[in-house]
């Protein structure tokens, strides 16, 4: 396994039986090529193709039209039920080195946070410590309890969902390499290379001992951690015909882990059975650039990102889209994407070097926050700034109770900043 040091503190989904999508797969092998008898036969096929192929555009443009009833909700003005202030501001060790922050998660207790990115270190922070450290006015100075020095750079982080076992962490990086750490040891347990080198965006888990990666050499794979051979692959897919780069992959929480959603440069999100990865059982067109990021909203609802500056959420029944979400700026980096599956919020980062957050009912945002600067000195300025180069690389939610949450955004300057988020109703109680 690649080198890592330790370092202490310092001093029911249900499917019907096809799915309507942009894109549908029926059971069926049509003949496109039949033998022509003669040239009559040739104009007659012809007009109709014709017509054929202009009604099936007309019918794929029609299903990434937002067409729910509810839509008529995004004629109103958003407003935003929620207060959010800021907690704390993180600061990294050293402002003096690119450290981008690409990933930001809490584990499944919350009671722990990972972050990591571009500068080969990932930070473990007990929230408990950090948020009773902090102020509700007044951005500080936090420092992790530990931190993790990896190989190469990181692209993402991921709990798994172990509740009878160690705090395991899994991690996916820019030289093709998923590797495990057991945190209460302090030693990595587990490596797998299958992606030939290439970078790993994505990993996500179904349980403790099966998880799945998304990478640039165009596939997902699907692995077992208790299998030996094969880096303990156990399923592969490759969503589009020209190897276009896999860039995110989750699990539905919501079928009982049984299918797995990921977003693809090719500029469409799939979903697979993972009980079958011959052909997806859902494929959804409409971004217009890359899809970053997919995210399942609830049974029948996912969201994604995009590079084309639009969140969309979709319907998995139909395959149509529900609503668009539009003001951040993305045309170039991965700005991260959050949802809280019990208050309906969606949070992402922007190039603007803003956080955004919507309400899964409205496409306009609720709350725009910029992130805070660091000066040459290594002071705090204040929000925002005019860097056109800053931008807010990773967004993580945490659920602490009814109407309360934990919001946490990343920056390309290594700035992490905490925000506490109230329901108006209870704010005011």
């Amino acid at each position: 396994m690649g080198a890592s040091h330790w370092f202490p503190k310092p001093n029911k989904f249900q499917y019907s039986n096809f799915m309507v999508t942009a894109t549908i797969f029926h059971e069926w092998e049509m003949n496109f090529n039949p033998t022509l008898q003669n040239q009559a036969t040739i104009s007659s096929s012809s007009s109709s193709n014709h017509q054929q192929h202009q009604q099936q555009e007309d019918e794929e443009s029609s299903l990434q039209e937002p067409y729910d009833q509810d839509h008529q909700s995004d004629q109103e003005k958003a407003r935003c039920e929620w207060d959010f202030n800021l907690l704390c501001t993180i600061l990294s060790s050293n402002q003096n080195s690119s450290d981008t922050l690409g990933a930001t998660e809490f584990d499944p207790s919350g009671h722990l946070l990972a972050t990591a990115g571009i500068a080969r270190k990932i930070r473990i922070y007990n929230t408990t410590s950090l948020l009773a450290s902090s102020t509700t006015t007044t951005t500080t100075h936090a420092s992790c309890d530990y931190y993790i020095c990896t190989p190469a750079k990181l692209s993402s982080l991921k709990w798994k969902p172990n509740s009878n076992s160690p705090t395991t962490l899994g991690s996916g990086d820019y030289d093709g390499v998923v590797t495990e750490y057991d945190l209460d040891r302090q030693i990595p347990v587990f490596e797998r290379d299958e992606h030939g080198g290439r970078r790993v965006w994505s990993i996500d888990y179904s349980s403790p001992s099966t998880g799945v990666s998304g990478s640039d050499d165009g596939t997902m794979q699907v692995w077992d951690t208790r299998c030996t051979t094969s880096g303990g692959l156990v399923g592969l897919a490759q969503p589009s015909k020209t190897k276009s780069a896999v860039c995110c992959v989750e699990f539905s929480p919501f079928d009982g882990d049984m299918s797995v959603g990921l977003g693809c440069a090719d500029k469409r999100a799939y979903m697979y059975d993972v009980r079958n990865f011959k052909s997806p059982i859902l494929v959804l067109s409409g971004h217009e650039r890359t899809v970053s990021y997919v995210r399942f909203l609830g049974e029948k609802k996912l969201v994604s990102g995009g590079t084309d500056g639009f969140l969309k959420m979709w319907d998995l029944e139909s395959g149509r889209v529900i609503r668009c979400y539009r003001g951040h700026v993305n045309r170039k980096h991965f700005v991260g994407l959050a949802v809280t599956r019990s208050g309906g919020l969606i949070a992402c980062g922007s190039e603007s070097g803003e956080v955004f957050v919507y309400d899964e009912r409205w496409g306009e945002p609720i709350w725009v926050r910029g992130l805070s600067t660091v000066g040459d000195d290594g002071e705090i300025g204040m929000d925002g700034g005019d860097d056109e180069r800053r931008f807010v690389g990773s967004v993580g939610w945490r659920d602490v109770g009814e109407g309360e949450c934990t919001l946490v955004a990343g920056g390309s300057d290594g700035i992490l900043q905490v925000f506490e988020g109230r329901k108006k109703s209870l704010a005011s109680s």
